[in-house]
């Protein structure tokens, strides 16, 4: 199986960029953070703190995710629901970073992407991709761009979308989750020794995608 994995930090055009690569190869793109924004979502919608540990634990056993794939677009059910517009709202990063600091929630999530990616020619990106979940992918990637230019381009990204939201308020939670996934105990966001370090700060979308492309034979 053809798995490829691609890390780094918020708003740095992973899931842009491997929804791409996923077309041009004609294999299947698994979004990871739509798995945890599932989570989060879920949390929320209950009323219960995404730091709450023992709170999320009350209502993970009993949660069911299931994706499936629509003429190539991935679409994520919670317990029967079509949530994947849900997922997108602002407020759900912030909570999908907070539950997915919790191990037992990483654990859950990480089994079913190790199953699919164990069955299919897939490519994943997310934090912990390369060096916990696909630790064997045949190619690794470690895609960022400074917090200013991540949080530029998540910005104009919900404005387009008709989001009432602030720069300020976007590039803070851009510290902030940077600051999670990087500090978290388990299976931190980290450049692994055989990741492809890539910059994306000054790169184009298809600039950034012929990059990736050209060390994938």
């Amino acid at each position: 199986m053809l798995n490829i994995a691609i890390d780094g930090p918020s708003g740095a055009g992973k899931s842009t960029i491997a929804k791409e690569i996923a077309k041009r190869l004609n294999i299947i793109y698994l979004d990871t953070g739509a798995m945890y924004r599932a989570i989060g979502l879920k949390a929320v919608r209950l009323g219960i703190d995404t730091n709450d540990r023992d709170g999320v634990l009350t209502f993970l056993d009993n949660t069911e995710i299931k994706i499936e794939y629509n003429d190539g677009v991935q679409v994520i059910y919670l317990d029967g629901e079509n949530v994947s517009s849900a997922i997108r709202e602002h407020h759900i990063s912030k909570a999908a970073s907070n539950v997915s600091k919790i191990p037992e929630v990483r654990l859950k999530l990480v089994a079913m992407q190790r199953d699919i990616a164990s069955k299919n020619n897939v490519i994943l990106d997310g934090r912990d991709i390369t060096s916990y979940v696909l630790k064997d992918a045949n190619y690794k990637f470690y895609l960022t761009a400074t917090p200013e230019e991540r949080a530029k381009r998540r910005y104009k990204e919900l404005i387009e979308k008709g989001q009432d939201v602030q720069y300020d308020k976007v590039l803070a939670d851009i510290n902030d989750r940077d600051y999670n996934d990087t500090h978290r105990d388990f299976a931190p966001l980290t450049l692994t020794e055989d990741s492809v370090y890539i910059d994306s700060t000054d790169l184009e979308i298809e600039q950034a995608i012929d990059k990736i492309l050209s060390y994938i034979k």
